[in-house]
């Protein structure tokens, strides 16, 4: 028990150092600018927590990221880089307005199916990148990325012309707006957090119990972990691989999919893409080493910071990039202690030890 109790503090260590860390660039980000630095932060608290209202637009933002980056976390745990979130949320988001607004049926039963083909579409999207890797040896890094503009080229293209609505100014290319019984219901009135946030919730209690206390969960976990071993116990790399991609990229097509469903009620061109909901999910994961609990508090501390970083920039003359600095300093520690393992573990392999 103490052991656990003392690896899970050891855990939080490096994170803990990172964001002091990015706290401290940003201060002196602040004063560079010119700005008061304990008042940049007061601004930037108040606007993240500083009332109901702004908590609940806290974890409005945070929900499409957790989800990303439960999706991240997965692959990630299984030792693959899923890089295409963005590319198969905008697919995941494209695929549930379409079937909101042209399937025949119930609020209810358009909304459902919406959510499911999203998370079809997402995984597809990923599960094709795992099958190139699989099966023509491409490099799973660069199949992600390139999805991600053949995905967002594509979806821009429906919905500037074939479906694009033509009714009232008709001047952005969007669709049509998806009939109100088939929204995500709303948690609170007058508020913007939207049943999309117990979606990921749920999400993240259950791929940790999937993590933690299934037999595919510790295959997952000692693929990305030791692949040798694996392939020793009779793990499949292939099969998992195009299993993870699967479920990873169904959680990046759930994103896109509770954001249009629960707060834009329309697929609009690069609303999914622009507020960097996917890179900020990715960076939750490696700011919590790939923990599904870890995860889901690194993407509400994330998604705090950009929407304090919106009230630093109402209230103050500090402008809006700050807060960028500020996830951009957390990511470059974060990175830093990835390559010093990866540098360490090539080492070892080098010296003939083990390459966990």
């Amino acid at each position: 028990m103490n052991r656990k109790l003392t690896e899970f503090a050891g855990s939080l260590v490096q994170p803990i150092v990172a964001v002091l860390l990015g706290l401290l660039i940003g201060a002196l980000a602040i004063s560079l600018v010119g700005g008061s630095i304990m008042e940049t932060y007061a601004e930037m608290w108040k606007g993240a927590f500083g009332s109901f209202y702004f908590v609940t637009n806290t974890l409005s933002r945070a929900t499409p990221i957790i989800l990303v980056g439960l999706g991240a976390t997965l692959a990630f745990r299984a030792g693959f880089f899923n890089l295409g979130a963005e590319g198969q949320m905008i697919l995941g988001g494209l695929c549930a307005a379409i079937t909101a607004l042209y399937v025949p049926g119930p609020g209810w039963y358009k909304l459902l199916l919406a959510l499911i083909s999203g998370i079809v579409a997402g995984g597809i999207w990923s599960a094709f990148a795992g099958w190139m890797d699989a099966k023509f040896r491409m490099n799973l890094l660069i199949t992600t990325l390139l999805l991600n503009y053949i995905a967002s080229l594509f979806a821009g293209y429906l919905v500037a012309y074939p479906l694009k609505d033509t009714t009232g100014s008709a001047a952005m290319a969007q669709t049509k707006m998806i009939e109100h019984s088939a929204w995500l219901p709303k948690l609170f009135q007058g508020m913007s957090l939207h049943a999309g946030f117990l979606i990921a919730l749920a999400g993240t209690i259950l791929l940790f119990l999937f993590m933690k206390y299934t037999v595919s969960g510790y295959e997952t976990r000692m693929l990305g972990n030791n692949p040798l071993f694996a392939a020793y116990g009779g793990v499949q790399r292939g099969k998992l691989m195009l299993y993870s991609m699967l479920a990873s990229g169904g959680f990046a097509g759930l994103a896109g999919a509770v954001e249009v469903l629960g707060t834009q009620y329309r697929y609009l061109d690069g609303s999914l893409s622009t507020p960097g909901y996917a890179w900020s999910g990715i960076m939750a994961t490696l700011l919590a080493g790939s923990h599904p609990l870890g995860t889901a508090f690194a993407a509400i501390l994330l998604a705090a910071l950009q929407t304090g970083g919106m009230g630093v920039e109402r209230n103050t003359e500090v402008p809006l990039e700050i807060a960028s600095v500020i996830q951009a300093t957390l990511i470059l520690f974060v990175s830093a202690k990835i390559s010093y393992g990866f540098l360490k573990r090539r080492k070892a392999r080098a010296q003939g030890g083990s390459m966990v």
